[in-house]
């Protein structure tokens, strides 16, 4: 039995998906955003860290406080989507490395005593949660829009305690229906000679 996925999956996660800039009003349920999570949650990270956190602003109010750290491009799709989800990454994350990691009674310590390798595993690894999020959010049939265009030092002093905090934004990726009349034309890709070597 083939394990590959066929060829409308395929479209779905990949070829035909699009980031989005516009939405429909149609909103995104908690059952949804749980399923999303479940989905992402099994991605493969560095001795199964899990340094993402995610934080799914739904709310008007939640969108206002993101307001002031957008780019004014980003501005408006970004309070019409039904969600906005901040991808961040915490620092202390080996601390829940007993509850994933139990095998390996050590692992705490590989990173609490580095700060430059709990720094790079967690940026890494939360980047990667990241994408799986969006791979899972569109397997459910959502429309992912992902963006850089903000301030990450407001958002993390309105979100994440600042400075003094441990958990800081990588991401935005704003989740929903995407109007397809809102859709810029494609841009092009590299080909594989451009972008890969086979040694």
């Amino acid at each position: 039995m083939s394990r590959s996925l066929g060829d409308e999956s395929l479209d779905l996660l990949f070829r035909s998906a699009r980031t989005h800039n516009g939405w429909l009003d149609k909103p995104v349920g908690d059952d949804v955003l749980h399923e999303l999570y479940v989905l992402a949650k099994w991605g493969p990270t560095s001795a199964n860290g899990s340094p993402a956190r995610f934080v799914f602003l739904r709310s008007k109010a939640a969108k206002e406080r993101l307001r002031p750290a957008l780019m004014p491009g980003n501005v408006e799709k970004t309070m019409q989507a039904p969600v906005t989800v901040i991808v961040a990454h915490d620092l202390a994350f080996y601390d829940k490395l007993p509850k994933l990691f139990p095998h390996q009674p050590g692992a705490r310590e590989w990173f609490s005593n580095s700060a430059e390798l709990a720094q790079a595993t967690a940026f890494r690894n939360g980047t990667l949660q990241g994408a799986y999020l969006m791979l899972a959010a569109r397997s459910l049939g959502l429309d992912c829009g992902p963006m850089s265009g903000f301030d990450n030092a407001k958002v993390d002093a309105e979100f994440f305690s600042g400075p003094t905090g441990t958990v800081k934004s990588n991401f935005l990726c704003n989740l929903g229906y995407g109007d397809p009349a809102k859709l810029f034309p494609r841009s092009p890709r590299l080909d594989f000679d451009e972008a890969c070597t086979v040694l």
